[in-house]
């Protein structure tokens, strides 16, 4: 769990979705942890880099599945936080609330990362003073996400 939230955006989604099933694993979900332990293993030389070259954007990418839980009639929220062209922040999770449409699950999905977004922002603004810094510009955050379902 702890990989998947703090340093590899990668398995993210596939560790949210074996963690539903840790108190009562079956076979098969056996067989995808190792397939994830095998991944990280492989992959362990590939980290996350921020590269003082880089631009400093901070870039949201957000989406939403709905109904992507049938079971529980729940949809899941997605959101990656980007700076300089590096993941600093995301986060895979089932929606607290029942979307009763796709462009309901989306504005759901926005909200949750326009409250990271400002956290975020504070972090970044906090690190910089601390630091001497006065290098970050004010402009607004730009945030991806693909909304087909709130034009149609």
């Amino acid at each position: 769990m702890y990989l998947a939230s703090h340093t590899r955006p990668d398995i993210s989604f596939t560790v949210n979705l074996l963690a539903r099933f840790s108190s009562c694993p079956t076979r098969r979900h056996w067989n995808r942890i190792k397939h994830v332990l095998r991944n990280l293993q492989g992959t362990k030389d590939i980290g996350l880099f921020l590269s003082n070259q880089s631009k400093e954007d901070l870039i949201d990418l957000a989406d939403a599945g709905y109904l992507a839980d049938p079971h529980n009639a729940r949809s899941q929220t997605g959101y990656v936080f980007t700076c300089g062209g590096t993941a600093i922040s995301w986060r895979y999770m089932k929606q607290t609330i029942a979307a009763t449409s796709s462009n309901h699950a989306i504005i759901l999905a926005i909200h949750e990362a326009s409250r990271e977004c400002v956290w975020l922002r504070s972090v970044i603004q906090h690190i910089q003073e601390d630091c001497g810094i006065s290098t970050w510009k004010e402009d607004p955050t730009v945030m991806y996400e693909d909304n087909a379902a709130c034009i149609a």
